[in-house]
């Protein structure tokens, strides 16, 4: 049976610029051009999902103009359903500003555009579409807290499966939280959601996991970059999960694919380390293509990396 899997989030246009390497503060570096790509953490977690054999819709906001155009035929080229993506007049699509190193280091700053006017209602009328459809849903937080809050109680309340990309942490996220999704951030992350649900100094990635999954009754799952994930499940305890060695030319959107695959190997049914250990696979396999989408492997590659299923 084909996974499906529901994303809501952003949808971005990124502009990037390769550097030798990242600007200081007050800096200016000069590369030798800029490329443009399709983007949005959300809307790159669809693209991995798709590409790793899930059914995909996506739930977001793009401007009418002709990014918001050219983002929704990159995603309607990868097969994915864009029926609930509303297309907003008066308002520019998002875009991301992107500077990547030597090392496939990044820096990156958003502007929101449509991403910003997502509403909650409409979140709420997508994920109730795909509630006798999807295996799981996918909700990343680069739109509005009450369109994160929307989708996730929406989800939890049919009984979906819901995995959470805290990226970025806000306030309000405590309250998701005790619903009880997979929450996946990377160590900053991890370190801002911890500052919401404990108070004091930070501990070490493991405890810092351990009291989130205190409050979540599920899956944390810490990405480390190359230093692979680290897993806290209510069950199992600490787990960690090594990355495979890669050739790392840019690590843009090697979150975003990790997120994809996780979310799809959930929806057939996979158990978090097995899903886990796909998104790991298809992240480092991502990093040895420039630009957030253009490694993103098949299932496939992912298959042949970890294994079928």
């Amino acid at each position: 049976m084909t996974p499906r899997v529901l994303v809501v989030g952003a949808v971005n246009v990124d502009l990037v610029v390769h550097t030798d390497r990242l600007p200081g503060p007050g800096e200016t570096v000069v590369g030798p051009g800029v490329a443009r790509h399709g983007g949005g953490k959300g809307a790159n977690a669809a693209v991995a999902a798709a590409r790793a054999g899930a059914e995909v819709r996506y739930c977001g906001a793009v401007g009418a103009d002709d990014t918001g155009t050219g983002a929704l035929a990159d995603l309607r080229a990868e097969g994915i359903d864009v029926t609930d993506v509303a297309v907003l007049e008066d308002v520019a699509t998002g875009t991301a500003l992107i500077v990547v190193d030597g090392r496939g280091e990044n820096q990156i700053a958003v502007g929101a555009g449509a991403n910003a006017a997502v509403e909650p209602a409409a979140v709420r009328a997508a994920v109730a579409r795909s509630a006798e459809w999807a295996g799981c849903v996918l909700v990343s937080t680069e739109i509005p807290p009450e369109a994160v809050a929307a989708a996730v109680e929406t989800t939890v309340a049919h009984g979906l499966a819901c995995v959470l990309n805290p990226a970025p942490v806000a306030a309000g996220l405590v309250d998701l939280l005790r619903l009880g999704p997979v929450v996946t951030p990377n160590r900053s992350e991890l370190r801002d959601l911890y500052a919401l649900v404990e108070e004091g100094t930070a501990g070490s990635v493991a405890e810092m996991a351990t009291a989130v999954a205190a409050l979540t009754g599920a899956s944390v799952v810490v990405t480390l970059g190359g230093d692979g994930v680290l897993i806290v499940d209510p069950e199992r305890g600490v787990t960690s999960l090594p990355a495979p060695p890669a050739d790392v030319r840019d690590t843009t959107g090697a979150g975003d694919t990790f997120n994809g695959v996780l979310a799809a190997a959930l929806a057939a049914g996979a158990a978090v380390p097995e899903a886990v250990a796909r998104g790991v696979a298809a992240a480092s396999l991502s990093v040895g293509t420039v630009g957030a989408r253009a490694g993103m492997p098949r299932a496939a590659a992912i298959d042949g990396a970890t294994g079928p299923g």
